[in-house]
């Protein structure tokens, strides 16, 4: 029965005609950043590899997803908010934090900032006996326990499509040019939240949700007698949660599964700090201190990763390193990858990007090529197809810094960083 109210709740927030609004906004939102994305993509690489309208669909439905699958999670287990609770400024508030920096979209910083207040207000209420300063009234066992749920499924989501709409980027390290690509997706996910009413009136309408006698699984600050006697119904929400990062020691995939799997293991910590809050009030405020600042130990670790890493893309004194293939080019029906070194074009050395321009102008329709792959092995691809009109679709790693060439610093991961730089290239060109 929880299964079948949980996705009635979704299903009424993908349907209602205000919360389909809602959706259109957020979609609406995403969709420009999208059309950043793809004009970045064709700059950078020759085209898009996805178009803004792909890359908006995909965030809705793999949103939808994770709503889903986050709702069922918090259902089973009886994350509960009171009625009068203020949570839903969580959503609110990560939206406003947004605009500060895009990273504090991230529920560990509202919820924590909420929860905080929350603890702060209901203490000063208690001491200094001063009615109405409790006006927030979260019950910071539940929050913590919805964030690190949500955080769960974020990390799956970045797992299974964070690499998507990938940026090809440069930096220079020890005098080096490397290449990397930087990461932004976000997802609108609906939500179906537990909120115990207090008008017994709608006690046997659609609004109460029937529950078994083994609900709730985890520890709650609601009593138990209590909360099997409420009324118990699943309210829909939006949220919006979001990855942004650059990688120069890890492709795209790699790096997606790394800070996925870094936000999972985030997640367990944060759920058992939650479920220990219910034992004293200072858990609780270890545990809403803990959020934001391991969340942001996790961004610490993984640029310190990056910093001392090594460079995965680098062109050497062998070849000319690959760094990004355009779809449907030359280079891509030779089944060309990126991390491929080039070594020889039509049986001469591949001493600069320069090389193969100018084979490819003098040339007929034939080249070859011969590459070794990131295995190590060495192969010899070629295209019969090939005019002085025609672009090969590789983003090379320069050996050197080119003339007007964008170089984003190794130890900034700011996405909008990126799209200032190619944006005022743009401009000057």
């Amino acid at each position: 029965m929880i299964l079948l109210y949980t996705l009635k709740s979704i299903a009424f927030a993908l349907t209602e005609p205000y919360f389909l609004l809602v959706l259109a906004i957020l979609m609406f939102t995403l969709y420009r950043k999208n059309k950043h994305t793809v004009i970045m993509q064709k700059m950078i690489i020759g085209e898009g590899i996805n178009s803004s309208f792909e890359l908006t669909v995909s965030q809705l439905v793999i949103g939808i997803f994770g709503g889903i699958l986050a709702s069922i999670i918090m259902s089973y287990l009886g994350i509960v908010f009171d009625e009068d609770s203020a949570v839903d400024l969580v959503f609110l508030a990560s939206i406003v934090f947004m605009f500060f920096n895009l990273r504090f979209i991230c529920f560990s910083y509202s919820g924590a900032i909420l929860g905080f207040l929350s603890l702060v207000l209901a203490s000063s209420s208690r001491i200094f006996n001063i009615s109405g300063l409790d006006f927030l009234k979260i019950d910071v066992v539940a929050l913590m326990s919805m964030v690190a749920v949500l955080h769960f499924v974020e990390g799956i989501l970045v797992m299974l499509d964070g690499k998507t709409g990938a940026i090809p980027v440069f930096s220079s390290k020890n005098g080096n040019i490397i290449g990397g690509f930087a990461l932004q997706r976000y997802w609108a996910i609906p939500l179906a939240v537990f909120f115990m009413l207090h008008d017994r009136s709608l006690a046997g309408t659609s609004w109460q949700v029937s529950l078994p006698q083994w609900w709730p699984l985890i520890n709650n600050s609601i009593p138990y007698d209590v909360l099997k006697s409420a009324v118990v119904s699943l309210i829909p929400f939006y949220a919006v949660t979001g990855y942004n990062s650059v990688t120069f020691t890890r492709d795209a995939r790699e790096k997606s599964f790394l800070s996925g799997g870094l936000i999972i293991l985030y997640s367990a910590v944060l759920f058992g700090l939650a479920q220990l809050a219910v034992l004293s009030i200072w858990l609780k405020f270890l545990v809403v201190i803990f959020a934001p600042a391991a969340h942001e130990g996790i961004i610490m670790l993984q640029r310190h990763i990056e910093v001392k890493g090594t460079p995965k893309y680098i062109s050497t004194d062998e070849g000319i390193m690959v760094l990004a293939v355009a779809p449907n080019s030359p280079a891509d029906e030779m089944g060309i990858k990126s991390g491929d070194l080039l070594v020889e074009i039509n049986n001469e050395e591949i001493r600069s990007e320069d090389k193969i321009a100018e084979v490819i102008r003098e040339c007929s329709n034939f080249i070859w090529l011969k590459v070794k792959k990131a295995a190590g092995n060495f192969e010899q691809v070629s295209y019969s197809k090939m005019n002085g009109d025609k672009k090969l679709g590789i983003v090379f790693v320069p050996r050197k810094i080119p003339k007007n060439s964008m170089v984003v610093k190794l130890d900034k991961n700011r996405f909008s960083d990126v799209l200032d730089k190619i944006k005022n290239k743009d401009k000057d060109d």
